[in-house]
């Protein structure tokens, strides 16, 4: 086992304040106050890190007093689990008093706080979440995560039938790491457990699943990982559709053929929902209540799965301009993008290439007319007019977007004198 070095490597950020003033606030008396999970995690992946979360000896009240004798804000977040917010230049640290499971019942156990790392360590769910930095830099490991983040392995603490029971949300959380941090294939214990228990998804919120499953969606192992989940049974389980594992695998190759994510933001995570699990609108209402999307969310789906089949690089230019401009540009993204990914076509593919680019070679035009026009021709407010405009319109997709206001407005006037 690669034993853990002394002190974080690069660990000046912990000295850098606002963190190092949140750490001195938190470090008196009897009180010690440890950085742990996802930054140390990171850290040691040399990869950027998001929030900082500290563990504590200290009471929620002591948190309290002392983040405000130090001149820090202290918020009540979730002072029943032992948490405090600490706000330091605007930025939150999430503080939580040590603790162990007295009884667990999913997202939240029942805990008893106390004053033991040891035992605090345990109760975490993977090695790589369970390592700690105190105010000095200096690193401690109780369960050998070093070792495993230094093999790219994602571990549970303890039996991992135990911790999956625990909170059957644990099984996504062991692949989703495993996209985000994983070389090789999965640890088998976990993967064993996983798929015994992989039925205990089946009674999780639709929210916590989403949220789990987006993220890991755009992880780097994402393709690899579904691969797996689809051949275990268990991405069925989690969307409540067929998975289309080579189309998702193509969609994520595709985006990175185009270069479509810039540096340092993420992918689409509902684009590549659609290319893993959307066939027909029926399955993208089934995701949509399976998963507690956002009404956003779930038109997005539906668009994209309305007719995927019928756009190919064989559509002439004056459909594809029609078809952008009826859908908008991230309607016809999304359509376009599921219709790529389910063709089979070469990433490189000519056709393919030029249907997606059509939003940066051509702005989607607006229709140069409007109700209060055809009122000033005499026409009367109403329905009539809402049906006159439809059939301009019509008109002017029809040609190509060629006919201006002018020639518009001719036609209207004409069809009122007819």
């Amino acid at each position: 086992m690669t034993a853990a070095p002394e002190f974080l490597p690069d660990g000046a950020w912990v000295e850098a304040p606002p963190l190092s003033t949140v750490l001195a606030a938190l470090n008196r008396g009897d009180v010690e106050t440890r950085i742990v999970g996802g930054a140390v995690r990171d850290a040691l992946l040399g990869r950027p890190h998001g929030d900082v979360d500290c563990a504590t000896t200290a009471s929620t009240d002591e948190i309290t007093a002392m983040a405000e004798a130090g001149g820090l804000k202290a918020v009540p977040t979730g002072v029943a689990h032992g948490t405090v917010t600490v706000i330091a230049d605007g930025r939150p640290f999430e503080v939580t008093t040590l603790r162990h499971d007295v009884e667990t019942h999913g997202r939240h156990a029942t805990v008893a706080f106390g004053a033991d790392w040891d035992e605090d360590a345990h109760r975490r769910d993977f090695t790589i979440n369970a390592l700690y930095v105190g105010r000095d830099g200096r690193l401690y490991d109780p369960v050998g995560g070093y070792a495993d983040i230094m093999a790219r392995r994602v571990r549970f603490i303890g039996g991992a039938t135990a911790r999956i029971r625990e909170d059957f949300l644990r099984i996504l959380r062991f692949f989703r790491f495993h996209a985000q941090f994983a070389d090789g294939p999965p640890d088998p214990d976990g993967l064993t457990a996983a798929i015994r228990e992989r039925r205990g998804l089946l009674g999780l919120s639709g929210e916590r699943l989403r949220q789990e499953l987006f993220r890991l969606l755009i992880a780097p192992g994402a393709p690899a990982t579904a691969a797996i989940m689809a051949e275990c049974g268990i991405l069925g389980i989690v969307t409540g559709t067929v998975s289309h594992v080579p189309a998702f695998v193509r969609a994520v190759a595709n985006e990175a053929a185009a270069g479509e994510i810039p540096a340092g933001e993420h992918p689409d995570s509902v684009r590549r929902l659609a290319a893993l699990a959307v066939a027909v609108p029926e399955d993208a209402e089934r995701l949509a209540d399976r998963l507690r999307l956002s009404n956003a969310e779930r038109r997005r789906l539906g668009q994209a799965a309305d007719g995927w089949w019928h756009v190919s690089p064989a559509l002439p230019e004056p459909a594809r301009r029609a078809l952008l401009y009826r859908l908008g540009v991230e309607a016809y993204r999304d359509r376009v993008a599921l219709a790529f990914a389910r063709s089979g076509a070469a990433v490189d593919d000519a056709g393919w290439r030029s249907l997606m680019a059509l939003p940066e070679r051509w702005t989607v035009p607006q229709f140069p007319i409007k109700g209060a026009d055809l009122m000033r021709l005499g026409l009367p407010s109403g329905p009539a007019i809402g049906r006159l405009l439809s059939r301009l319109e019509a008109d002017w997709i029809a040609d190509d977007f060629a006919l201006d206001r002018d020639a518009l407005l001719a036609r209207a006037a004409k069809g009122r004198e007819d």
